[in-house]
This record gives C-alpha cells, structure tokens and sequence, in this order.
C-alpha cells in the first residue's frame, strides 16, 4: 500500500523547508540591532520597547517581511526588476506595515497623536529594509540553486 498525500501538503512541506533554510541565516542579535537602528531613537517607541512584547512584535514582523521577500526573490531571479517584484507583493507588505504600525498605537495608549505620521513612516522603512535583506538573500541563494 502507498501513502496518499496531496499536492497542498507536498507545496506546503516544501515550503517549510525553504523557510527553515533561509531563516538559519537571520540572528536574533541582527533582529535587535535593527529594532534599535530603526527605532531606538524615537522617543516614543523606546519608551514603548521597555515591553517586551513589543519587541517580540517587532521581531515576528521581521521574520514575516524577510520571508516574504526570500519566496519573491525567484521572480527577480528569473529576470524581473525589483521595483516589478516589490508591486507583485504590495498587498503582504503594507499588511506588514500595517500591523506593526498598528500595534504601536494601541500600545502607546494615544500618546502618538503627535509623532504618527512619522511612526507610520518609521514601520514602513523597518519592512521595507527586512524585505529587500530576505530578497538579496534568496536571490543568492536561487543563484547558488540551494533553493
């Protein structure tokens, strides 16, 4: 007798597999160092990060980007640009954004009615530079097929 397994589990153990072998490339000490490059010095958000739960946020967020932007990086490695490739995954992005920035405001308890624009903006640098890291590193890795 064989095993019956469907196309979804294979693409999806496949799919954890890859992601297993790109996330062996992030440290927690580059998760951290970004967390305090990008928003260590505002004021608001580092009176914020005393709670760790904050900075754990900021980490999965991290994750999720970098991710996205490794399982993208294929259609830069057949021949799209990276503007082309960061349209194809607008959506996922500012839902990334969005989440983070989001979670920023409720935790902040309305004391960044001031500074939110520029927290929004913030985030959206934040994702933006875990994204093309996640990218450049797929792409390496499409190019050495350890894909």
């Amino acid at each position: 007798m064989t095993v019956i397994t469907t196309f979804k589990e294979k693409k999806r153990e496949k799919q954890i597999k890859y992601e297993k072998s790109v996330l062996r490339e992030i440290s927690i000490k580059a998760l951290k160092e970004k967390v305090q490059q990008f928003f260590g010095s505002s004021r608001f958000v580092s009176g914020l990060m005393m709670n760790s739960g904050i900075e754990e946020a900021c980490y999965d967020v991290a994750i999720e980007a970098y991710l996205l932007g490794a399982n993208y990086s294929r259609f830069g490695f057949y021949g799209e640009s990276v503007d082309q490739v960061l349209i194809r995954c607008e959506k996922e992005q500012k839902h990334f954004v969005d989440t983070l920035y989001n979670f920023f405001l409720y935790w902040g308890h309305g004391s960044e009615a001031i500074m939110s624009e520029s927290l929004y903006y913030m985030c959206e640098q934040y994702v933006n530079s875990w994204w093309s890291e996640g990218f450049n590193k797929g792409q390496r890795r499409h190019k050495l097929r350890l894909h």
